[in-house]
C-alpha cells in the first residue's frame, strides 16, 4: 500500500515522501497513529501546502538567526572576575556568564546556543561561538579581566 508520510520516520522516509508499505503495517500501525495518510490526491495536496508552510517558518527563522548573528558579530563583551597569581580565576567563566553578558546588550539568546571548546580559567581575549540556527553561527570576542 502506498502512504504518504506525516512526520519522519526513522529508516522508513521523511515528512512528506511518498512510501510503499505493507498493507497491514499502514493499515495497523502508520495510519491510526497519525504518522501517514493513504497516497491519495487530496491528501498529497494537503502535506504538500503543509510542507511549504514548514519551509516557510525555517526560512523565518533563518532568517531571525542571521540578524542576531549581524548584532552578535560586532560583540565585544567585557566580563570582570577575581584572578590570583599568574592569571588564574577563582573558578571559571561559564556560559551562563557569557549569556548574561549578552542579554545586557539586548539580544536575547539561550545558554545551549553558546559554544566553549574549553572552560575558561585564565584573563585574556576569547572567541566563543555561538549557534543560532543548524546553518546560522558566529563568533563574539570575550575579554576576560582582572576585577
Amino acid at each position: 500500500m502506498k502512504v504518504v508520510l506525516k512526520e519522519d520516520i526513522e529508516k522508513l522516509g521523511n515528512f512528506g515522501d511518498r512510501v510503499d508499505v505493507s498493507d497491514g503495517y499502514a493499515r495497523n500501525y502508520l495510519i491510526p497513529k497519525g504518522m501517514a495518510w493513504p497516497a491519495r490526491d487530496k491528501y498529497i495536496k494537503r502535506i504538500e501546502s503543509l510542507r511549504r508552510k514548514k519551509e516557510d517558518e525555517k526560512a523565518k527563522l533563518k532568517e531571525a538567526a542571521l540578524e542576531k548573528a549581524g548584532k552578535i558579530k560586532d560583540l565585544s563583551l567585557t566580563i570582570e572576575v577575581e584572578a590570583g597569581e599568574e592569571d588564574k580565576l577563582f573558578g571559571s567563566v561559564t556560559s551562563m556568564d557569557i549569556e548574561e553578558k549578552i542579554k545586557e546588550s539586548g539580544i536575547e539568546i539561550d545558554r545551549k546556543d553558546i559554544q566553549i571548546k574549553e572552560p575558561i580559567k585564565k584573563l585574556g581575549v576569547y572567541k566563543i561561538t555561538v549557534r543560532l540556527h543548524p546553518e546560522v553561527e558566529e563568533t563574539c570576542k570575550v575579554w576576560v579581566v582582572r576585577k
